[in-house]
């Protein structure tokens, strides 16, 4: 085993199932804007919403403004009001990935330091750390819209580095996607663990994961 230290965990799709919580948050929204849909036509819409949003990696200015013009309205709805409802209500559906806390407690427990690296607006990603009871496993959480560098730029990582107090060749990046999570923490001279999810590897990337896992508890293993 390598000399590690410290685990540093992307959140969306890593220790949040976004997949259960964006699917829950949608059917609320058709329920409560579309009510007026057969559960057929319901159905179709939210499997429509989940598709254009790309896992989360559309620009949200753009995709409330997609819904805004698309959508089966009776009567119109804004792009600004669905950007609020968006920001009420998408933390309240948040979900825990499966093993997240049973893994995190064995990682603590074992005395690695912690820390999470996610994107996102500051209110909404710690809405969602909040709401999952995540936040007291962590040294530092570092938001993208709070220190104003983005996942893949390798300054997020040095900073999240920085905060833990440990060096890349001691610190393991834990996350599902290729670019943002494993090419990102490469440059940065992590190690990486890829949990796949939603996002095939990218051939052409050269910087590959340490290792590869498709549920969390495997993690436990590798440590």
């Amino acid at each position: 085993m390598k000399d590690i230290q410290a685990l540093l965990f992307d959140l969306d799709n890593t220790l949040m199932d976004r997949d259960h919580t964006f699917r829950s948050f949608s059917t609320q929204f058709v329920r409560d804007f579309l009510g007026y849909l057969n559960p057929k036509q319901a159905q179709e819409v939210i499997e429509d919403i989940i598709l254009r949003d790309a896992d989360g990696y559309r620009d949200k200015d753009g995709f409330f403004a997609e819904l805004a013009q698309e959508l089966p309205w009776r009567t119109p709805v804004s792009a600004s009001a669905i950007r609020e409802y968006y920001d009420e209500s998408y933390i309240k559906h948040g979900a825990l990935m499966k093993h997240a806390l049973d893994v995190l407690s064995y990682c603590r427990d074992r005395g690695y330091i912690l820390g999470l690296v996610t994107n996102g607006k500051t209110d909404i990603q710690y809405g969602k750390i909040d709401s999952i009871n995540l936040r007291d496993y962590f040294k530092t959480i570092v938001i993208s819209g709070e220190v104003g560098i983005s996942k893949p730029d390798p300054d997020i990582y040095l900073l999240a580095l920085a905060r833990l107090g440990t060096k890349a060749g001691q610190t393991l990046f834990i996350g599902d996607h290729p670019v943002n999570d494993i090419w990102g923490a490469g440059k940065a001279g992590m190690e990486s663990i890829w949990l796949r999810r939603n996002h095939d590897w990218d051939d052409s990337l050269v910087v590959h994961p340490w290792k590869t896992i498709n549920e969390l508890d495997e993690l436990k293993d590798i440590l």
